[in-house]
C-alpha cells in the first residue's frame, strides 16, 4: 500500500526544498514530494501519516561509526548499533574497519552484511581497511573489497604513518573511485597523551596530544593528494589549523573533503578537569578557539558532513584511572539534538544547511548519492527522518538505544525529538 506522509516541513537541501508539503511513498521509493504528492494517481487508498508539522528530512547519512562486530561484540553488535542508528534518524552508516578480526578480507565484508541484512534496520555500507591487518605496511586487495560491497578505506583507528604507502593507496582508489578515509595523528607527536596539550593539561599535570601531532599529518596527505589526484576524506578535525589547510586545499580545487564531529564543536579541553572519561576521545578535545574554527568551517562551507564517530565502550574499559580509559564515545542517538541546539538554534547554520551536512552532502562524499541516498527527489530509496526541532529529549538511559552508554552528554536536555525513521517505506523507528 502507497504511504502518504501529510502535514509536514519537508526539508530537502538537495532539492532546495524547504517549506510545507506532503510526500508520497510506493514500493519502498519516493513517487512524488511537495505539491504534487496528494494530487497523484497513487495517492489514492494511500495510508496517511499526519506528520503534525514535524520535519520531514531525508534520512541522515554516518561516514563514521564503529560498530565492534566482528569481536566485540559485547560494546555493540551490528544489529545493536543498527538501532541506535535509526533512533538517531540515520537510514545509512559507513562503518570503520577496525573490528576484531579488521575487514580486510572479503569473508569478514559479506559477513557484515549479512548480519546488518538480518538486522533489517539501516542501509549498512563497510569501510575497508588500507592496509593488510591495519599494520600499515601493505595495501589490503582494496578492488575485490569493492566489488565485496566496501564504499571507503581506512585505517581509523591507527594513522597510516608510511607516507609511501598513503600515497600508494591515494593512487589506487583513485582508480576505484573511493575515498582513503585519513586518521590524521603523527604517533610520535601524540606520544603517550590523552588529552589536548595546553593550559588545561599543564594545569592538570596530564600528558598532552598537541595540535600539530593533527596538523602535520593534515598537511603531508593534502600534498599527497595533489600529488596523486586521489580524494582524500579527513576524518573527525578538530584544530583551527585543520580547517585553514582544509579550506585552502578546496580553493586549490583539490579533492579533499572533511568531517567534524558534534563533540568537537561542544566541548572543550576544560571539561577534562571533571577527570571523568567520557570526555576522552581521540582526537581529543581542543580548546575553546578551535571549536570557534570549527563552527567558521562549517558555516563557511569548508566541513562536508557531520559524523558521529560512534565508538562504544563497556564500564570496564571507561570507569579506570583517566591515563588508562579507551578513547571514544557513543553519538548516533545526540547527533541530531546537538546539532539542532548549537549549530541551529544558535544561528551558526539553517536548518536546511544542518540537515545537508547529515544526510546530502556525507551521500556524495561517498558517493552514495548515485544510489540516491542522501535526498528525496522521486525515484530515490524512501529513507527518510520526522523529527520535532522544538520538543526536548533528556539524554539518559532510557533514551540511548546503544549496548554502550559512554556519552558525555548525559542529564543534558536537548532540542530535537525523531518521531519515526523510515527505510525504504518501512517504519523501523517510532
Amino acid at each position: 500500500m502507497p504511504l502518504l506522509v501529510k502535514n509536514v516541513r519537508l526539508v530537502d537541501p538537495a532539492q532546495n526544498l524547504d517549506g510545507p508539503g506532503d510526500l508520497l511513498v510506493a514500493e519502498g521509493k519516493v513517487v512524488a514530494i511537495g505539491a504534487d504528492a496528494v494530487s497523484h494517481p497513487q495517492a489514492k487508498g494511500a495510508e496517511i501519516v499526519d506528520g503534525g508539522g514535524a520535519v520531514l528530512a531525508p534520512g541522515f547519512v554516518d561516514l563514521h561509526v564503529h560498530f565492534r562486530e566482528p569481536g566485540q561484540t559485547r560494546k555493540e553488535s551490528i544489529e545493536t548499533g543498527s538501532r541506535a542508528a535509526i533512533a538517531g534518524g540515520f537510514t545509512s552508516v559507513c562503518a570503520m574497519a577496525n573490528t576484531k578480526p579488521v575487514n580486510d578480507s572479503v569473508a569478514i565484508t559479506e559477513m557484515m552484511l549479512t548480519r546488518a541484512a538480518k538486522a533489517d534496520l539501516c542501509r549498512y555500507f563497510p569501510i575497508g581497511t588500507v592496509s593488510r591487518e591495519m599494520k600499515g605496511e601493505e595495501l589490503a586487495d582494496m578492488g575485490t573489497l569493492k566489488a565485496a560491497g566496501c564504499v571507503a578505506f581506512s585505517d581509523d583507528g591507527l594513522p597510516i604513518s608510511n607516507a609511501s604507502l598513503m600515497r600508494r593507496a591515494l593512487e589506487y582508489t583513485r582508480w576505484l573511485e573511493v575515498p582513503v578515509v585519513a586518521h590524521e595523528e603523527d604517533r610520535d607527536l601524540a606520544g603517550k597523551g590523552y588529552m589536548h596539550e595546553g593550559a588545561v593539561s599543564a594545569s592538570l599535570g596530564c600528558l598532552g596530544i598537541p595540535a600539530a601531532a593533527e596538523e602535520a599529518m593534515v598537511a603531508r596527505d593534502i600534498v599527497l593528494a595533489e600529488h596523486t589526484g586521489g580524494h582524500l576524506h579527513l576524518a573527525h578535525l578538530s584544530t583551527k589549523g585543520s580547517m585553514r589547510m582544509v579550506r585552502e586545499a578546496k580553493a586549490r580545487g583539490l579533492k579533499v573533503t572533511c568531517e567534524v564531529t558534534p563533540h568537537h564543536f561542544a566541548l572543550s579541553d576544560k571539561e577534562l578537569m571533571k577527570f571523568d572519561s567520557d570526555y576522552k576521545m581521540n582526537p581529543p578535545l581542543r580548546t575553546e578557539s578551535d571549536i570557534l574554527a570549527v563552527l567558521e568551517a562549517i558555516a563557511d562551507g569548508t566541513v562536508d558532513a557531520i559524523a558521529t564517530d560512534h565508538a562504544p565502550h563497556g564500564w570496564d574499559d571507561k570507569e579506570v584511572e583517566l591515563p588508562i580509559a579507551a578513547f571514544g564515545i557513543i553519538g548516533l542517538e545526540t547527533a541530531l539534538p546537538l546539532t539542532l541546539e548549537l549549530l541551529v538554534n544558535r544561528k551558526v547554520i539553517s536548518l536546511s544547511r544542518a540537515v545537508g551536512l547529515l544526510a546530502w552532502e556525507p551521500a556524495k562524499v561517498f558517493h552514495l548519492d548515485h544510489q540516491g541516498l542522501g535526498s528525496l527527489k522521486p525515484g530515490a530509496p524512501a529513507d527518510f527522518v520526522l523529527f520535532d526541532p522544538s520538543a526536548s529529549v533528556q539524554v539518559d538511559r532510557a533514551f540511548i538505544q546503544s549496548k554502550s552508554y559512554n556519552t558525555p552528554f548525559k542529564g543534558w536536555s536537548l532540542p530535537g525529538k525523531v518521531l519515526g525513521t523510515w527505510v525504504g517505506g518501512k517504519k523501523v523507528w517510532g
